[in-house]
């Protein structure tokens, strides 16, 4: 998607022109001269950008501010002021009121690009983590679309995963993509036949045989991505059936040699499997689902792990009950 223009506020034709001096040669801009015409350009010109003088005749830039701040097809357009006020009461002031910087007239060239380009920067960046999350949503919407589960379940398993992950140390940025990898821990099931994914009953060793692809399938799709969500999401999908004793697929990997995002994700997506109500089954009750869990340490899981998730089970049933709520009749 093409960025808008930067939209340059200022009742003063000498200050507008200035910074048409600075700035033209690398962004499309467009100008107002007072606060209902900024209003009035925002809506029209949707900027990427908006650099807004504070003290202007008919309203002043902390209430323009308010305003686009308050309008949903405005708020998100970051605001810098820029203005001959360097006092720190008024720059308190426009951070209350939403700005995301300042620039102190008399204006530096170099200062202005800089500020300029590091906040479309952050702009872009959003963009793209939307466009991450979009992804996301399609690939593990599409990894369930044949399958019996629904789609609150995957982002419920996501939920727990990031908070197991922070238990074991993971730092926040890191806790937030597995979040995100999380979901497409089952895209391989786009390759497995639909007579399988919803079949009744106990698969043949046959059916069997083919459902565990789709850990290959999953990462072959995935590795694709070489972005660092993709990159977690292929070694989720590879390894979540892996076991702690070696005993899962699809290379029989033990104790460390598995990935601890596929450790993690694993117990995640099991709790979340049995503590679900299913086409071919009830909830479990919790006691039964943590005792499950907790008898499997050692062999389906990482003993540490179990022990963390434990400790957190608080914050897991607060997140369960946030996401039952969400779950359609």
């Amino acid at each position: 998607m093409t960025p808008g223009p930067l939209l340059i506020v200022d009742d003063e034709p000498e200050n507008l022109a200035a910074m048409r001096q600075v700035l033209a040669p690398h962004y499309h801009m467009v100008f107002a001269r007072s606060g209902e015409e900024a209003l009035r350009a925002a809506l029209k010109h949707n900027p990427a950008l908006v650099l807004l003088d504070i003290q202007m005749p008919d309203m002043d830039g902390f209430s323009v501010c308010r305003r686009l701040k308050s309008d949903v097809r405005t708020a998100a357009v970051p605001v810098i002021f820029v203005t001959a006020l360097a006092e720190t009461g008024h720059e308190s002031a426009g951070f209350e009121v939403g700005a995301v910087d300042y620039i102190v007239k008399p204006i530096s060239p170099a200062i202005v690009r800089a500020r300029v380009r590091t906040h479309l920067s952050l702009v872009q960046a959003s963009q793209l983590e939307d466009s991450h999350r979009e992804a996301v949503f399609m690939l593990g919407e599409a990894g369930h679309y044949n399958d019996t589960d629904t789609g609150v379940h995957i982002w419920r398993m996501a939920a727990y995963s990031a908070a197991l992950a922070r238990a074991c140390g993971w730092p926040d940025d890191m806790a937030r993509l597995i979040e995100l990898a999380a979901p497409m821990h089952d895209t391989g099931k786009l390759g497995i036949p639909d007579a399988i994914l919803r079949k009744p009953g106990k698969l043949d060793v046959e059916e069997w045989t083919l459902m565990q692809t789709h850990t290959r399938i999953g990462y072959e799709i995935l590795r694709r991505g070489s972005a660092p969500l993709f990159r977690l999401a292929a070694e989720v999908a590879l390894r979540h059936h892996e076991k702690w004793d070696g005993a899962g697929y699809p290379d029989g990997l033990a104790g460390d040699a598995i990935p601890e995002s596929a450790r993690i994700v694993a117990l995640a997506d099991v709790f979340d499997a049995l503590s679900m109500k299913r086409p071919y089954k009830e909830a479990w009750p919790l006691e039964r689902v943590i005792a499950t869990i907790r008898e499997s340490a050692g062999s389906h899981f990482e003993p540490r792990l179990v022990q963390a998730f434990e400790a957190i089970l608080p914050e897991i049933i607060a997140i369960k009950s946030t996401w039952d709520e969400r779950e359609p009749p």
